[in-house]
């Protein structure tokens, strides 16, 4: 009987945690503001209404202007972000970052959600994000329920990020495989610290005319400190705010941004 129990708790999956399915269902409803790539014209284009994210090396679409949506704008390349959500044992949200190899020839060293750029067979941003999580730490797509996808951001390189959010109900059934090539170190933290204004600081700067603010996020775990800055920043926030539906504590400092209707290839936000 005793070798019967065992075999059945090896073979029964865990339960899931209730938190964990009240916030899919929560977030299956969200529904991203339309791309600005889809606005129509308009000679004075503005911020949306509800002050959409414009940060550190990251300026989300829906608050970008209508202008690149011309014939001749200009049309980044498309990437997508993996926003990996598990409950710990104190029931806190927390989500899966990666230190980025120091070998790398864009943003090495820095830290990042798990993602890339899309590659040709890329269903749609769902998949990208999820590809890119395997190759990148080991995560099974099998582990993930995705449940959302935010709206689109603009990187330093001009690059139109994705964020997909999706939730690993069983932390301990995944076991990370990085990838040394891409992936230094991997670990997690609270989402809700991106709220918070404790251990953040911030530099003030100025891309197009349009003055922003740069987020710079100081965390210590297991002995080991990390700056989670810029594009991956904005996007926790964002996530974050989504998630626990209420704004930062902090000004994220959101301007009236113009794209110009091209750019060329060299351009990056400062």
């Amino acid at each position: 009987m005793r070798a019967l129990l065992r075999l059945l708790s090896m073979t029964t999956p865990p339960t899931k945690s209730p938190r964990l399915l009240n916030l899919a269902r929560q977030l299956r409803l969200y529904k991203a503001p339309p791309s600005s790539l889809d606005i129509a014209d308009d000679d004075e284009p503005a911020v949306d209404a509800r002050g959409k994210v414009f940060a550190p090396l990251a300026v989300a679409e829906s608050a970008a202007p209508s202008a690149i949506s011309k014939p001749e704008r200009f049309v980044p390349k498309t990437a997508a972000v993996l926003i990996c959500l598990f409950e710990d044992p104190q029931g806190d949200l927390r989500v899966v970052l990666t230190k980025r190899s120091s070998n790398l020839s864009s943003h090495s060293g820095e830290v990042s959600l798990p993602g890339g750029k899309t590659e040709e067979g890329d269903e749609d941003e769902k998949e990208t994000a999820m590809r890119e999580a395997k190759e990148e730490i080991g995560l099974e797509p099998n582990l993930v329920s995705v449940v959302a996808v935010l709206e689109p951001f603009l990187s330093k390189h001009l690059l139109r990020v994705s964020p997909v959010i999706g939730i690993l109900y069983d932390k301990d059934a995944f076991k990370p495989v990085l990838n040394r090539d891409e992936v230094e170190e991997i670990f997690d933290a609270p989402l809700e610290m991106f709220l918070k204004d404790e251990n953040r600081r911030f530099e003030e700067r100025e891309w197009l005319d349009a003055k922003y603010l740069v987020h710079y996020f100081d965390f210590t775990t297991e002995n080991k400190s990390f700056v989670i800055w810029g594009l991956t920043a904005s996007i926790l926030i964002r996530a974050a705010s989504v998630v626990y539906k209420r704004p930062p504590s902090f000004a994220e400092q959101y301007p009236k941004f113009r794209l110009p209707k091209s750019l060329k290839g060299d351009d990056n936000i400062p």
